[in-house]
């Protein structure tokens, strides 16, 4: 019996094995269309942006306003291909950081609040793309199999 039961379980693990790519790419795909949001809105109002990360006490904010509506908008593109996966993740890590600190971790965890809730599951998702890559179901992928 127990030996049936065991070759069952491993038979549904080599099926989900096949799967395996899949939460890569979905993780990908919504860190993306999150980014895009956010990025778009520092794009349309970067004056206002660097006067709020002035407020904020961020230095030269104006420069930090352009970077990190660049990495956020760059971040998105390469997500979506799946090309550089683990380099455009540091930077969008780091951006993730500053929101945590400067903005969100005063108002606690939860999003509900303004907390950091959000922030830092986008960061454990960007950790996991560092660690892991984009999977085989990226651009990065088909370069590295092309070589």
């Amino acid at each position: 019996m127990k030996t049936k039961l065991l070759k069952n379980y491993e038979s549904a693990v080599g099926v989900l094995r096949k799967f395996s790519d899949l939460p890569l790419l979905i993780m990908r795909l919504i860190l993306a269309y999150g980014f895009w949001g956010t990025g778009m809105m520092k794009w349309k109002n970067i004056e206002g942006v660097a006067e709020w990360f002035g407020s904020l006490g961020i230095p030269f904010p104006t420069l930090n306003a352009y970077l990190a509506a660049t990495t956020e908008i760059v971040g998105v593109i390469f997500l979506i291909l799946g090309l550089a996966v683990r380099i455009i993740s540091v930077p969008l890590m780091i951006v993730m950081l500053v929101a945590i600190f400067t903005v969100h971790l005063h108002n606690g965890f939860e999003a509900g609040n303004n907390g950091f809730e959000i922030p830092l599951y986008y960061l454990i998702m960007l950790f996991t793309l560092f660690i892991y890559g984009g999977g085989k179901i990226s651009l990065d992928n088909v370069l590295r199999r092309a070589v």
